[in-house]
C-alpha cells in the first residue's frame, strides 16, 4: 500500500530478525514488544482480553491498568494482528526516526497527548480497545508532514501520503470493520498536527505568549538526553 522505505534488508544474508528488532528506535521498540507480549499472553492464557478493555466503571473502581492496556491488545494471533503490527511498526519507526529524531521527548509527548485524548473520547463511544486509534493517529500525522510522497493501493489506485489514513479508512470499512475506531485516530491526529505545527505559526505572527503548547517539559527534555530546541524544525 506504499513505499518500501524503512523494511528490513533481506539480502544475500538473509533475513536477521534479531537485527531487525534492535534496529527499530526505542519508543516504537518498547511500544511494539509490550504489544505483541500482550497478545501472547492472551494467546497462552496467561491473561484474558477481558482484563484489558476500556471501560470507564472498572477504572473508577480501581482496574486503572485498563487505561494502558486498551492500547496494548491488537487481537488475537491472526492476518489482521499481523497487519496491526506491521503498521504500528513502520509508522511509530519513521515518525521516530524521521520527525522526531533526536527528540524522544517530543515523541514521548506526540503519544501521551494521543492516549489523553483518546482516552477523553472513549467513554462516549462503543469503543474497547484503542491501539488502532493510537497507530491509525501515527498514520495521519506522518502522512501531513510527508505531503509529496507518493503512494499506491494494491498498485492500481496512486495516491500522496497525506491521504493513505483516508485510503486505509475506505478499506477498513469495506472489509465490515467498524469506522469509529480509526475515525477517532484521524480526528486526534488532526487536532496534533494543528497544534504542534499550525498553531504555533499562528501565535508566533500573533505575538500570542502562549506558542507551543506541545512542547516538552524541560524535565523530560533532559531524562530523555534531548537537544533543547528552541524553534520548530
Amino acid at each position: 500500500m506504499d513505499n518500501n522505505a524503512g523494511n528490513p534488508d533481506i539480502g544475500g544474508g538473509g533475513f536477521d530478525l534479531m537485527s531487525w528488532y534492535m534496529e527499530i528506535p526505542i519508543v516504537s521498540r518498547v511500544y511494539f514488544t509490550l504489544a505483541f507480549a500482550t497478545t501472547a499472553a492472551c494467546a497462552l492464557d496467561f491473561i484474558s482480553p477481558f482484563s484489558l478493555y476500556y471501560s470507564a466503571q472498572l477504572i473508577i473502581k480501581g482496574q486503572v491498568w485498563r487505561l494502558l492496556t486498551t492500547y496494548l491488545f491488537f487481537g488475537m494471533f491472526s492476518v489482521d494482528f499481523l497487519f496491526h503490527m506491521y503498521f504500528l511498526v513502520r509508522y511509530c519507526r519513521l515518525l521516530e526516526e524521521g520527525e522526531f529524531h533526536g527528540k524522544i521527548s517530543h515523541f514521548l509527548m506526540f503519544i501521551a497527548f494521543g492516549i489523553a485524548c483518546m482516552t477523553a473520547v472513549a467513554p462516549f463511544v462503543e469503543v474497547h480497545f484503542l491501539g488502532s486509534s493510537l497507530v491509525f493517529m501515527m498514520i495521519y500525522v506522518w502522512g501531513r508532514r510527508n505531503e509529496d510522497i507518493r503512494m499506491s493501493f494494491l498498485g492500481l489506485f496512486p495516491f500522496t501520503a497525506p491521504y493513505l489514513p483516508w485510503v486505509m479508512l475506505g478499506f477498513s470499512v469495506l472489509l465490515g470493520n467498524p469506522a469509529m475506531i480509526d475515525i477517532i485516530g484521524i480526528c486526534v491526529g488532526h487536532l496534533y498536527f494543528f497544534l504542534r505545527f499550525v498553531y504555533p505559526v499562528i501565535a508566533d505572527v500573533r505575538s500570542w505568549r502562549w506558542k507551543r503548547p506541545l512542547d516538552p517539559p524541560r524535565l523530560l527534555t533532559w531524562l530523555c538526553g534531548d537537544i533543547i530546541h528552541e524553534h520548530l524544525d
